[in-house]
């Protein structure tokens, strides 16, 4: 699954922009850095509970209280959860790479 880092971008500021202002730190205070850094603990932090949602939906099923549809489900999102950020990863990786190649 490709992502197109504008898509990506743009995404990010649709969010940022309908965050209610309670949420942002104040004005004098936003660095782009943490906006980045924010974004990147919720995005990791995202993965890990569709794990453990995963996890869970498993053992359940284990003791005969969740159905298998349910198990197939929570699977599957986590394995698409888990692709899209090891395909973000690589891009970032990527991009450093190619910033690294540039002539000063």
């Amino acid at each position: 699954m490709a992502i197109n880092p504008i898509d990506a971008a743009a995404a990010y500021k649709a969010n940022v922009i309908s965050a209610p202002t309670s949420m942002l730190p104040d004005a004098d205070k936003i660095k782009a850095s943490d906006h980045f850094v924010d974004m990147v603990k919720a995005a990791t932090q995202s993965v890990i509970d569709t794990n453990r949602y995963s996890e869970e939906i498993s053992k359940q099923a284990l003791m005969g209280k969740a159905e298998i549809a349910d198990v197939v489900t929570a699977v599957a999102h986590a394995e698409t959860t888990l692709q899209t950020i090891v395909t973000v990863r690589d891009k970032v990786i990527s991009a450093y790479q190619e910033i690294l190649r540039m002539p000063i």
